[in-house]
C-alpha cells in the first residue's frame, strides 16, 4: 500500500531542550528513499561523531537498492519483472524482513494491509505517473483485484519468494522507511551512542533522553488539507519508542463533491470513505508501526482501535474529520499526548 511522503503527518521534532555545556546535539541531514531525513545525535564529544553521516548514508542506500520502485535495478523491481509465476527469486535479508513483518500485519489486519496493491493505486490515478482525475471503471477494478493478495507471495527460506500470479507486483513503501529508521537507529546505537533521534520522511525512532535529560517530544502536524505544515496538531513524548504516522488529507481528489482518497482498500478495490483523517503509532519498533498506521487506515475506527488494544507495546490515535469539518480523536487505552501542546 503506497504511501507518499506528503500524505504522511508531518512529524515536527521539537528540539526544545535547554542549553547544556555537558551535552551536545549534532544534526546529521540528507535525502534517501525520495524524501529527506533528519537525525539528532547527544554526544559530549563531537570527535566521536566523525564519519557516521557516511555510514548512515552507505545503509539507507543498500535498503534504497532493495526496496525501490523507481530504480530498475532494484530486489524489488527485478522482482516485479519477472513474468512467471512460480519462479523463485533470490532475495536479500533486508528484504525477507520487510515482508515478514508486511506478513504479520497483513495477518493482524485481516489484509487491510496490502503490499500487493499498487495496481490499484496506479489504476486510480495515485501512481508515479500524473493523470486526469477520474473514477476507474467497475470492470478494470475488478480485473486489477485479480492481482491482489499479498498471501500469494510465498517466502522459501532461506532467501527466496515467489509469487503465484505472474501479474502480482510487491510495493512496500508503506514500511520501508520505518524499516531504514529501524536500521538507521540500530547502527547509531552499535556505534556506541545511547540518546538519538532519527527521522526519515516523518516516521521517527526516539533512543534515550535529549541532552537536557528530557523525552523527545515529537509533533503531528494538523491533519487537514488547508492546514499549515507547521501547524502542531498533538505532541507526544518518547523514549526509546517508534512513532510513525499515515494520513489522506493532501493526497486524493474530488469529482462531484466526492473525495477520493489514495489509500485503496485491497478488499473492494476503493478508496477508503471511513472519514480518518490520520493514524498515529506508537511502538517498539518503526516497521510494525508504519504498516499498523497504513492498515488503520483501512479498517476505520472501531476495528483499529480495537487491533491496537490487543497489540502489546503499541499505542494509538485516530483522527477523524466531521461532516463539519472538525476533527474527532479516538485513543488507544494507553496512548498520551503531551497536555500543554493539545
Amino acid at each position: 500500500m503506497k504511501k507518499f511522503v506528503s500524505t504522511l503527518f508531518v512529524l515536527l521534532i521539537l528540539s526544545l531542550s535547554a542549553t547544556s555545556d555537558a551535552k551536545r546535539e549534532h544534526l546529521i541531514e540528507g535525502r534517501t528513499m525520495g524524501t529527506t531525513y533528519h537525525i539528532t545525535v547527544v554526544t559530549g564529544d563531537l570527535k566521536g561523531i566523525s564519519g557516521l553521516k557516511e555510514k548512515i548514508d552507505a545503509r539507507l542506500n543498500e535498503i534504497n537498492h532493495v526496496f525501490s520502485t523507481y530504480m530498475s535495478d532494484s530486489e524489488i523491481s527485478r522482482f516485479n519483472a519477472l513474468h512467471r509465476a512460480g519462479e523463485k527469486f533470490q532475495v536479500s535479508d533486508d528484504f525477507i524482513q520487510v515482508l515478514e513483518v508486511g506478513r504479520k500485519i497483513h495477518q493482524l489486519s485481516e489484509g487491510a494491509w496490502d503490499g500487493t496493491v499498487n495496481p490499484l493505486v496506479d489504476l486510480w490515478g495515485f501512481g508515479p505517473t500524473p493523470r486526469e482525475p477520474k473514477m476507474p471503471a467497475a470492470s478494470a477494478i475488478k480485473k486489477r483485484l485479480q492481482t491482489v493478495g499479498f498471501d500469494r507471495i510465498q517466502i522459501i527460506a532461506p532467501n527466496f519468494i515467489l509469487k503465484h500470479s505472474a501479474r502480482m507486483t510487491v510495493d512496500l513503501n508503506s514500511i520501508a522507511k520505518g524499516f531504514a529508521v529501524d536500521q538507521v537507529s540500530q547502527l547509531i546505537a552499535a556505534s556506541g551512542f545511547e540518546n538519538y533521534l532519527v527521522e526519515i520522511g516523518g516516521e521517527v525512532y526516539a533512543a534515550g533522553l535529549r541532552k537536557d535529560s528530557k523525552k523527545w517530544r515529537v509533533g503531528i502536524n494538523k491533519p487537514q488539507k488547508d492546514a499549515a505544515i507547521n501547524a502542531v496538531y498533538k505532541v507526544v513524548s518518547l523514549s526509546n519508542k517508534a512513532f510513525a504516522t499515515s494520513g489522506d488529507y493532501r493526497n486524493f481528489f474530488e469529482i462531484d463533491g466526492v473525495r477520493y482518497s489514495h489509500i485503496i482498500d485491497p478488499h473492494s478495490g476503493y478508496p477508503v470513505s471511513n472519514g480518518i483523517a490520520g493514524v498515529s503509532i506508537i511502538a517498539n519498533n518503526c516497521t510494525l508501526a508504519d504498516g499498523l498506521a497504513t492498515a488503520i487506515m483501512v479498517m476505520g475506527v472501531e476495528k483499529g482501535i480495537s487491533l491496537v488494544n490487543r497489540l502489546d507495546n503499541v499505542e494509538g490515535l485516530i483522527v477523524v474529520e466531521k461532516s463539519d469539518g472538525s476533527l474527532a480523536d479516538f485513543y488507544s487505552k494507553g496512548f498520551r499526548a503531551d497536555p500543554q501542546k493539545q
